[in-house]
Formats: structure tokens, C-alpha cells, sequence
């Protein structure tokens, strides 16, 4: 059953980090610091549900070694010997970055919404801690969340978008669309919710009036300062003069894509207060930035924060850590980087020094790899065994350790391999046998 641990006493409490000195902020290894010794890699891997639709039934998850990953004649089968996280369809996983913990949030269903953690011990050794935490009176069912700096989850939630208009048929006249924004720090290490808030979408009436709206906000990340928490939008425009009228006798609206003049857009707010919500545009860059299932904004060691346009997008924009404004002067584009045409990032990771790891499509098929230099605005394609059959589209998180970055590949039902890839010479080693099974898929490493 679920349990209601967020009810008024949690919404009503006034705790929020401000007593945090710097050190207790900084608790974790940031970017381009030496890490601990890591013991395991998880790999995570979706199950079918019910009815065989792929990839929407769980998450399973084993724990490995770096001497098993490289090694070609180890075998995972996570599938028959893995765990299983709690979640109704597939877990929202985040882990510490040391890889010995993994947070969840669970996917719709009885229990959607509901927190907990596990110690990762190896194999399938995953130690429920016990830490749970209802977050779904503020975040939903199906929550959008992040680790978004490390022991600090940021939980969103976009509700109640509605449409307004004034008159009658056959005369409606558009005034605007708008959600309410929900927001809810999460205490990784104490499951508890330091503050929360919500408030409406801050889109200018100017704009609202022009038809666009949000229809979702996810993959928050908190600066390198820690004042200032980016959440990605789903921006869509409607054309307020194009009015028709369904079977049912609503005013409906035409689609205005096209017409979109807006830049991406970053919903930004103040850390830990939540408070001063505003809006920041790109003026190189119209594409949505609100993913999928995978983290896409990521602070870099230069202090900037460094967001994809994912999932369909190709391009990493730039936010300056002095100005928490987008810095329209960067603009990397993985088109032009590669010499293709219609790449779309699907899923990726800012490593060190400008350089990352990104998993793309070209024109929506098939799946590859590349290294960026975000400095330099290269990038350099990884061959990999299974490109025509991989599809990124539930790819959620790829692990870092060292010199090496674990990459699972596996076509849908197929068997595959985990490249291990070494993200300074490029070097790749096909190590460990991933096996395959009916309707499911590898999601990442942790």
C-alpha cells in the first residue's frame, strides 16, 4: 500500500538548506574531482508488461564489477537473475556518483510517486534502506525528477494545464493555456522534502496570447553556485485565428508549429527558496529541451551549465554561470560536428574538460555513438556492433568512472555487449555479454 509520509506535516515545514554551510553543499564529488574507489557498475534493464509492449512492465537491475565489464567472456543476465526495482512500469533511477546508492521514484501505479533507496552490494544485492517518501500530492504519479547536484533530487510537475476562452460558438475567442508548476526538493540522504512550492507557468501574457504554452517541464539541475535550479520546457504554440470545432462542440485550435519564433526555453528558480521564477531563452536553438527518461543539462567543470536539446534536437546549448542567461555566443551542433544531416540526441553525458559521450539517431533511426568536445565543437563518431537495431528513446543514464564510460548496447529482445569506452584515447573494449530477451532492452549504467 501507499504510504502517505508528505502530508501537511511535510508541506507545512519551513526547513530548507539555508542553514547549509558550503561544505555541507558540496558534500559530493563535483566535476573534475578525484572520485572514490568505486566497487560496482549497475546496469539497468526494461521488462514488457502485461500485454508484451515493450519496455513498460519494470526495471531490472544488476550490480558489476570494472573487471567483469571488460571482460568478454563474463555474462550478465539481468533478466533472469537481476533485481527488481519497485516501480509499476520503468523506475526513474538515479544513483550517487560513486554508484554505491540508487534512488528511485516509482512510475504510476498503486505506489507512483513514492521514493526509496537502495545500497548497491553487488550482483543483485540491492539493500532496501527503508528510507521511503510519498512525493505524489506534489510531483504526481508520474514524476519528472533528477539528481540534480549530488544528495539533492529535484522533483517537477506540470498539472492543471487548461485552456481559457471567452464567448461562444461559433465565436470563441483564445485568451490563454496554462499549468501550474510544481516544484519539491528531495534530501536524498534523509528522504525528506526540505521545501516545495508551486506556482503558475510565468510565460508573459504577450506570449500566452500568441498561443504558445508548456505542456511538460523535467530534467531540473542545480548550478554550480547552488543558487539557481534550470528545468527544461516543452514549449507548443497553437495559431489563436485558425478556430474549429470537434465532434463534441469544443473549440479547438490549429497547430502553429511552424510559426514558432520562441527559443528554447528554460524555466529558472532561485535555490533553495524556489522562489523568483523566470523564464530564459535561446536565440540559436528553437528546440524543446525537456527529454525523455535521461538527465540532458549537466554543469560542467568550466562552472557552466551545458543542456541538449533532447530528444529530438541536435543541438548543446549553454547557460553562463555568471549570468544564469543562456550564452547565445556557444552553440555546439552535432550536424555540423559529425558532417550528417538530422542527428537527434537521444541521450548523453558531459564528462570532463569539455568533453562527452552522446547517443544519437539520424532522422530517427538506428543508434550511435559519439564523442563531443564541447570546446572545440568536435566529435567523433564510436562504431559500435548493433547500430541499425539499438533505439536510445527509454536510454536513462550512462555511468562514469575514471578514464572509462559504460555504455550497454542492446537491440530491443537481442543481446548485446557493454562497451567499455575510454572517453581520453577513444580506446573501446567490447566487454561483457549482455543477454537479450523478448520486449526488453538495456537503459544505462549507474
Amino acid at each position: 500500500m501507499k504510504k502517505s509520509l508528505l502530508t501537511a506535516a511535510i508541506l507545512g515545514m519551513t526547513l530548507v538548506f539555508a542553514g547549509c554551510n558550503d561544505d555541507d553543499d558540496n558534500s559530493g564529488p563535483g566535476p573534475g574531482t578525484p572520485e572514490s574507489t568505486r566497487a560496482f557498475i549497475s546496469l539497468t534493464a526494461s521488462i514488457p508488461d502485461e500485454a508484451g509492449t515493450a519496455g513498460n512492465g519494470g526495471t531490472m537491475a544488476y550490480a558489476i564489477t570494472h573487471e567483469q565489464a571488460v571482460d568478454p567472456n563474463f555474462s550478465v543476465n539481468i533478466y533472469q537473475n537481476g533485481f527488481g526495482l519497485r516501480s509499476a512500469r520503468t523506475a526513474r533511477v538515479q544513483a550517487s556518483e560513486d554508484g554505491t546508492e540508487l534512488y528511485n521514484i516509482q512510475y504510476t501505479g498503486e505506489d507512483g510517486g513514492v521514493f526509496n533507496k537502495y545500497l548497491v552490494k553487488g550482483a543483485k544485492d540491492y539493500q532496501d534502506t527503508g528510507n521511503e517518501l510519498d512525493l505524489s500530492d506534489i510531483v504526481g504519479t508520474s514524476p519528472r525528477w533528477t539528481k540534480a547536484a549530488e544528495n539533492i533530487g529535484i522533483g517537477v510537475h506540470l498539472t492543471g494545464s487548461t485552456t481559457v476562452t471567452e464567448g461562444t460558438a461559433p465565436n470563441h475567442v483564445f485568451k490563454y493555456t496554462r499549468g501550474k508548476v510544481r516544484i519539491a526538493v528531495i534530501d536524498l540522504e534523509n528522504a525528506r522534502v526540505p521545501n516545495s512550492t508551486e506556482f503558475d507557468f510565468p510565460f508573459p501574457a504577450e506570449l500566452e496570447a500568441q498561443g504558445y504554452s508548456v505542456g511538460r517541464i523535467d530534467v531540473p539541475v542545480l548550478n554550480e553556485a547552488k543558487n539557481k535550479i534550470f528545468i527544461g520546457c516543452n514549449v507548443s504554440k497553437i495559431d489563436p485565428k485558425k478556430l474549429t470545432y470537434n465532434a463534441s462542440g469544443n473549440p479547438v485550435w490549429a497547430n502553429d508549429a511552424a510559426n514558432r519564433t520562441l527559443g528554447t526555453t528554460t524555466l529558472v528558480v532561485d535555490y533553495p527558496s524556489l522562489q523568483n521564477p523566470k523564464l530564459i531563452y535561446s536565440t540559436v536553438s528553437k528546440t524543446n529541451n525537456h527529454s525523455y527518461r535521461t538527465m540532458t543539462q549537466y554543469v560542467g567543470n568550466d562552472g557552466h551549465v551545458y543542456q541538449a536539446t533532447a530528444t529530438g534536437g541536435k543541438d548543446i546549448l549553454r547557460i553562463d554561470k555568471g549570468t544564469s542567461e543562456y550564452d547565445n555566443n556557444y552553440h555546439f551542433n552535432l550536424d555540423a560536428a559529425l558532417g550528417v544531416t538530422d542527428s537527434r540526441i537521444q541521450a548523453w553525458r558531459y564528462i570532463k574538460d569539455g568533453i562527452g559521450l552522446v547517443l544519437y539517431n539520424i532522422a530517427g533511426d538506428g543508434g550511435y555513438i559519439a564523442m563531443v568536445d564541447l570546446n572545440a565543437k568536435t566529435a567523433t563518431k564510436i562504431t559500435n556492433d548493433y547500430e541499425a537495431g539499438l533505439d536510445f528513446g527509454q536510454f536513462q543514464n550512462l555511468a562514469v568512472h575514471g578514464d572509462n564510460i559504460y555504455v550497454p548496447l542492446t537491440p530491443t529482445g537481442e543481446a548485446g555487449r557493454l562497451y567499455v569506452i575510454n572517453w581520453k584515447t577513444k580506446a573501446v573494449t567490447k566487454g561483457a555479454t549482455l543477454t537479450g530477451q523478448s520486449g526488453s532492452s538495456y537503459l544505462g549504467s549507474y
